[in-house]
């Protein structure tokens, strides 16, 4: 089941290091089937406030997701970001093709009654 990993990157930057890790970035996603879905466009707000960036990144499944995040590639241009921007970063699992959250708040409620 496809999964997700999700940045919202509070504070931009165009530091050179910055540069760098975008510009490695495609490589260390490709060995895990990691594709950019999301990446820096503008967000518009709808509710709340949202400062920042936001980065989706689609991978064939949860265990690519973590593999990727882990893997030595990444771990080593990782700092290149993390040293000039602040941000969040979740890894998520996405739901079936047919799902429905009107089971998932029976599923809920029935607990509930238990």
């Amino acid at each position: 089941m496809t999964a997700y990993a999700v940045a919202h990157l509070r504070t931009l930057s165009d530091h050179d290091d910055v540069l760098t890790y975008i510009e490695k970035i495609q490589n260390t996603m490709q060995p895990y089937g990691g594709r950019f879905l999301v990446h820096g466009s503008a967000v518009e707000v709808v509710e709340g406030e949202w400062p920042g960036a936001l980065v989706v990144v689609s991978f064939p499944d949860l265990r690519a997701a973590h593999d990727w995040y882990a893997s030595p590639a990444y771990r080593e241009i990782l700092p290149l970001r993390t040293d000039h921007i602040a941000g969040d970063v979740v890894l998520a699992q996405g739901v079936e093709p047919d799902y429905d959250a009107r089971a998932t708040a029976a599923a809920i409620r029935a607990s509930r009654s238990c």
